[in-house]
């Protein structure tokens, strides 16, 4: 979201629980409750467009969020990117690292993206806008081949991802207010569910109270060394959950 409007609502707020504290789902823990990772012949560029072109039937394993913070508003509209960077060593996945000082989400990490503006064509417009915004990303670099089904966020943001592939490099300029930095994640360790996490939790003294999220760590060289890693969870985790099981739908296993 452009730092113009700094009181715009985010797509995601600040967690009243430490995410990383969360239990694992015992019950996500066996290989066959995760899944089989898509075969490296599904992420290259050529299948991963054929697939958005010919998309097979399907449905989206994820639809919303735990629980909506307010039930009773209707849900605003919003985009995000999913950026898929074509590098020599193959497909990349860029995210990015919110600011620390944010009253909301701060810290987390996200997809490009914010609610739709009165000027947007349609949630490419939108996606794209946002990026160039957040990133610098020009929208001309950015194929678009794709979206996935929308998704409602716990703060009541209907979301369409785009999918879009950027084969030339671009130096990214950050809106400083927002991001605090970029980073980017190999396509294949986010389509390999070894990679995924289930996390379980009790809102309520009720069973039907459990809620659950996924989250995706990853840790760079450099933040392995420091002991630290990204937790990409909640949406964004929920997005690129979707995006697995599209490009595993009809595959078998």
């Amino acid at each position: 979201m452009s730092s113009s409007d700094n009181n715009v609502d985010p797509l995601t707020v600040r967690p009243i629980f430490e995410p990383e504290s969360i239990p694992h789902d015992p019950a996500f823990a066996a290989a066959e409750a995760r899944g089989e990772a898509v075969a490296a012949a599904e992420l290259r560029v050529s299948a991963i467009r054929q697939r958005f072109a010919s998309p097979p039937a399907w449905q989206p394993e994820l639809r919303a969020d735990m629980r909506l913070f307010d039930p009773d508003r209707p849900p605003r509209i919003a985009s995000v990117l999913i950026p898929l960077m074509v590098r020599e060593a193959g497909v990349y996945v860029l995210l990015t690292e919110r600011t620390a000082h944010l009253h909301d989400h701060a810290g987390q990490i996200s997809l490009p993206g914010g609610r739709v503006e009165k000027d947007d064509a349609d949630a490419i417009a939108t996606a794209l806008r946002e990026a160039h915004e957040e990133i610098g990303l020009p929208p001309a670099d950015v194929d678009v081949i794709g979206t996935l089904p929308e998704y409602l966020t716990a703060t009541g943001y209907k979301v369409t991802a785009v999918i879009g592939l950027i084969e030339r490099m671009f130096s990214p300029v950050l809106d400083e207010f927002e991001v605090s930095e970029v980073f980017e994640v190999p396509l294949a360790f986010l389509m390999d569910p070894i990679n995924h996490e289930r996390r379980i939790f009790q809102m309520g003294e009720a069973v039907s109270d459990s809620r659950t999220f996924y989250a995706m760590p990853y840790a760079t060289p450099d933040r392995a060394a420091a002991g630290r890693r990204y937790f990409i969870w909640g949406a964004t985790a929920a997005i690129l959950r979707n995006l697995y099981q599209f490009l595993r739908a009809d595959r078998g296993g």
